[in-house]
């Protein structure tokens, strides 16, 4: 009895165990802090023992070193004149916006040209150095020739005269190949322009007023040029004689050392640098100068001798010879020889006449050179060529110019459209040409031979002695101008059956003043046989 009343009483204190122990964790369940709440479950962080991170330093900008005043002028003209052009360019849209858009390019990379001229050395035009002169001008070069591409790739196109005027403008970025007198490269480039320009002033005066403006604007851009060349590069782009190397201040360039980018026209930014403090206040009044008047009053010394002395014994008159004497013949030098060997007056020498200039020698006794076909950077060179029996041929491109010298008895044929062809110094010289952009330029030439297959707007014929020049039916327009030249005659296509009818220039002139105008009037003289 006693046994079960013990196993009674173990049962219920476990269970009571069990209960109490079942509470306690109810308890701690319920005093728990949820761990969803951020922050409550973790100690708060004391405020004197939390560091203030730093804030980051602020990186302050270099100034933009100031580009020259060159730089800054050709920017005026890109934002002014080439500006002024894009936009009617634009606005026209098409292929004369594309067209304009290369021609921005050109300019724009003419004044990267520029930029790096003013701070390096003129690159050499040969060997390596030739290569270096060659990659700064490629970029304008490219510009160039796609400009021109678009022409010849849009001759259907109702505005190809407005394609073909820039296409020969175009080539006014070349000056800066130009070492002598560039700015009469960029003259040459607008009559080149000019011959189909003025053909879209006139057949759009009265039909569209925007072409109009369009072709004024491209003009304007010659004539800012060329003020521009000639304030500073009359003779060629001014290099930097102290500068770098060209092609290290090329990379500097593109690595972005120095800005490129041309000046807006826009007025300063609101981080411009404050305006220099204003100038002192102007000096006060000199000292004044108590010179004594005694001081400035004539010494009689002075004024007993000089001019004034000289003029007061004139104003005598008769009297001013009465203070001399009759000489003896004893004192007369001419008559007494011993008086003129004793003589101190010693003669002077004899200044020796001038040697006279030695002459030239003739052409028969000159050392005759080799003839040579030679192209140094844009110009072709062809010379001393004699009674070649083949025609002496040329593969020319647009940014090249052609000199021909002291070639006789000769036929030269330049394939391509070329930039000018010179001619100088040559006897029974026959060139043939293709297309030109500018002139062909003959001096001091006889019997000279000149055919034209495509277009050349001007021949200048100076010091020519019989020519005769050939025009095709696209050159008809040519403009020919002589000065000191005889005997040359133009022959055109005429008739139904497309022969040459030959027009003899006049070199015969006659001149008189008329009354009735007033003015000097020259006529050509006709001789009718």
């Amino acid at each position: 009895m006693a046994a079960q009343n013990h196993m009674h009483n173990l049962t219920t204190l476990i269970k009571r165990l069990e209960a109490a122990t079942s509470r306690l964790e109810d308890i701690a369940s319920s005093t728990e802090l949820p761990k969803d709440v951020p922050g409550l479950a973790q100690p708060a962080t004391p405020l004197s023992d939390t560091a203030v991170a730093p804030l980051p330093p602020t990186t302050l900008k270099e100034p933009q070193e100031a580009p020259p005043e060159s730089i800054e002028d050709f920017d005026v003209f890109l934002n002014t004149s080439v500006d002024k052009y894009v936009k009617l360019s634009n606005q026209l849209g098409g292929v004369i916006a594309q067209q304009a858009s290369e021609v921005l390019k050109g300019f724009r990379e003419q004044r990267r040209f520029l930029l790096i001229a003013t701070k390096a050395a003129k690159p050499g035009v040969s060997g390596s150095s030739l290569i270096v002169y060659q990659n700064l001008l490629k970029p304008i070069t490219d510009a160039l020739m796609a400009a021109t591409e678009i022409k010849e790739a849009n001759r259907p196109d109702p505005m190809y005269s407005n394609l073909s005027a820039v296409a020969d403008g175009v080539m006014v970025l070349g000056w800066v190949t130009v070492d002598h007198r560039p700015f009469s490269h960029v003259e040459e480039s607008l009559s080149a322009a000019q011959f189909f320009g003025n053909r879209v002033l006139k057949e759009q005066k009265d039909n569209d007023p925007r072409q109009v403006d369009w072709i004024q604007s491209f003009y304007q851009i010659f004539h800012d040029l060329g003020d521009y060349v000639k304030q500073h590069h009359a003779s060629g782009v001014a290099w930097n004689p102290r500068g770098e190397p060209a092609e290290e201040v090329a990379k500097s360039l593109d690595s972005g050392k120095v800005s490129q980018q041309p000046l807006s026209s826009s007025g300063p930014s609101a981080g411009a640098a404050p305006p220099p403090p204003p100038p002192p206040p102007p000096p006060g009044p000199p000292p004044i100068l108590d010179v004594p008047v005694e001081s400035a009053k004539p010494s009689n010394a002075a004024s007993a001798g000089g001019f004034g002395a000289v003029f007061s014994e004139l104003n005598r008159g008769e009297d001013v010879t009465k203070g001399l004497r009759k000489v003896d013949r004893s004192e007369m030098t001419h008559k007494n020889p011993a008086l003129r060997a004793g003589s101190t007056v010693s003669e002077a020498p004899r200044a020796k006449s001038p040697v006279p200039g030695k002459k030239p020698k003739p052409e028969s006794m000159r050392v005759k050179k080799p003839a040579r076909k030679v192209l140094e950077a844009n110009k072709w060179t062809v010379e001393n060529y004699e009674k070649e029996p083949q025609p002496v041929e040329i593969e020319a491109s647009l940014t090249h110019s052609v000199l021909i010298s002291r070639c006789n008895n000769t036929t030269v044929i330049i394939k391509g459209k070329a930039n000018q062809v010179t001619v100088e110094n040559s006897t029974r010289l026959s060139l043939v040409v293709d297309t030109l952009v500018s002139t062909v330029d003959v001096v001091k030439a006889s019997n000279f031979a000149l055919q034209i297959l495509g277009t050349v707007p001007t021949v200048m014929l100076d010091q020519i002695d019989s020519a005769q020049v050939y025009l095709s039916k696209e050159s008809v327009a040519t403009k020919l101008f002589t000065s000191k030249s005889a005997g040359i005659n133009l022959n055109i296509i005429s008739g139904p059956e497309d022969d040459y009818k030959e027009l003899p220039l006049p070199s015969q002139i006659c001149s008189y003043y008329s009354e009735e105008k007033g003015d000097l009037v020259s006529e050509i003289v006709a001789h009718a046989g």
